[in-house]
């Protein structure tokens, strides 16, 4: 990729995955308040939200940011097999897309139930507890990936060790 096109590319993945964190946060934040409040509107608020925005704003930015992500890894020197980090990082990434997905549609349940009438503490109480934790669990994954991102640790693959050495005899040569 030309510098511009990479920074183009760079630019739009780290939007998108820093903007699907920052959602995922607010999801969360709104799993707390659908689980504690008493408030019975304020908790059928909360769900209905968390549905639309995981279908509107989560979703598209999980796909997003693997789709950048590989442009990235592809277009670059990094490669997409020859760092450790840059295969585990495609690994949680597409993990967590898939995870969501499948959750997409305990939300929407739950957030039909709160849609129709009003939830009491106790009714459905375990999926939204779920909800909470794994939307909890999501952060860690998603700060796990922008850890690798920002650190590279270092640690080349079989795949991109052959890759080096390639290099190396082709510039000695």
């Amino acid at each position: 990729m030309t510098p511009r096109l990479r920074k183009l590319a760079l630019t739009a993945h780290v939007t998108s995955s820093v903007g699907w964190l920052g959602a995922v946060i607010s999801f969360l934040a709104l799993a707390v308040v659908g689980l504690t409040s008493q408030d019975s509107q304020l908790v059928q608020a909360a769900y209905v939200v968390m549905e639309v925005t995981g279908w509107f704003v989560i979703v598209p930015l999980s796909i997003a940011s693997l789709l950048t992500g590989l442009v990235q890894s592809l277009g670059t020197e990094w490669g997409l097999f020859r760092h450790y980090w840059v295969v585990m990082k495609l690994l949680l990434t597409i993990l967590a897309t898939v995870v969501l997905l499948a959750h997409m549609q305990p939300i929407g349940d739950i957030a039909d139930a709160a849609s129709t009438s009003t939830l009491s503490a106790s009714e459905l109480h375990g999926p939204r507890l779920q909800l909470l934790a794994d939307a909890g669990a999501a952060v860690v994954v998603l700060f796990v990936a922008t850890t690798l991102a920002v650190y590279k640790p270092k640690g080349l693959t079989r795949y991109g060790r052959r890759k080096q050495q390639r290099r190396g005899r082709l510039s000695q040569s």
